[in-house]
């Protein structure tokens, strides 16, 4: 039986080609090219692309932890110099370009790309949709031809299936987003500078956020208690056994060899720089 560590190892080797998306050159350049400008409203409009012109209502939920001022400053606005339409091009374009340069000229065309697409397209139709609406939304957009194209959005697909997972779980315990933050940065998964900078939460509502936590008995000051530990452990756990759906379809043996697939994308990407040191997405090591 494929085990929740599975979900978790599989995530952490494939989430940086994913966010060449948010961290490559390249796809910034490409949204460039649709009228977007800066880091941000690049990223709320190619993230949030397949679910439409939404407003910031909408984005602020289903990303979860942003400060709703924060995506307020960008949509629903970024549809005023994009469609979506035009955003889902640009990110693909963006990819396109920055898998050549990362990879090489020759990957994409490869029979290891080819068969990393093949792995992932399996899970990624494994996803189940009730409650997961950004893993709904990029199900729902037509596989590119292209084995890197295929495997990238296959990727986004299972990524953001488990984004909403981990969603339903803080939920579940009455974690807000900010609060998330709080004991991911005690946790020692990612600091506090760049959450703040990144995801528009004030120190007003970062030290509102710590003294509810503290007197939930989770925190004691910036270190997690006890029972603040096993919280965040509980979270974790959630996150991985709602993710194990589509890694189940895929089954042990298949899972090994993405995992062996998977491994040189990574070290490839991270090697290029496109994936910053403590940056706010939290991935551990795959180990």
């Amino acid at each position: 039986m494929t085990s929740p560590a599975t979900a978790r190892r599989l995530w952490a080797l494939g989430e940086p080609y994913h966010a060449l998306t948010y961290f490559a050159e390249e796809c910034r350049s490409a949204a460039e090219a649709t009228g977007l400008r800066g880091f941000w409203s690049t990223y709320f409009a190619l993230r949030a692309a397949p679910l439409g012109p939404v407003g910031a209502e909408v984005v602020t939920a289903t990303f979860y932890n942003f400060a709703p001022a924060f995506v307020a400053r960008r949509v629903p606005a970024v549809w005023d110099l994009a469609t979506p339409a035009a955003a889902l091009d640009a990110r693909l374009a963006g990819v396109d370009a920055a898998v050549r340069r990362v990879l090489g000229e020759e990957w994409p065309g490869s029979a290891a790309a080819a068969e990393t697409a093949a792995l992932l397209a399996v899970a990624a139709a494994a996803v189940d949709a009730p409650g997961r609406p950004l893993a709904a939304a990029n199900a729902g957009l037509p596989v590119p031809p292209e084995p890197h194209l295929a495997a990238w959005q296959s990727l986004t697909t299972l990524r953001e299936h488990r984004g909403d997972g981990h969603n339903a779980a803080l939920l579940q315990r009455g974690i807000s987003g900010v609060g998330a933050h709080l004991l991911a940065a005690a946790a020692g998964r990612t600091a506090r500078e760049w959450l703040v900078r990144a995801r528009g939460w004030d120190d007003v509502a970062w030290d509102a956020a710590a003294d509810e936590l503290a007197a939930r008995g989770w925190l004691a000051g910036e270190e997690l208690t006890a029972e603040g530990a096993a919280i965040v452990a509980a979270v974790e756990a959630d996150t991985d056994r709602l993710a194990l759906g589509p890694w189940r379809a895929l089954g042990d043996v298949r899972c090994d060899r993405l995992a062996d697939l998977l491994a040189p994308v990574r070290r490839a990407v991270v090697a290029a720089g496109t994936w910053p040191d403590h940056n706010p997405i939290g991935v551990p090591d795959p180990g």
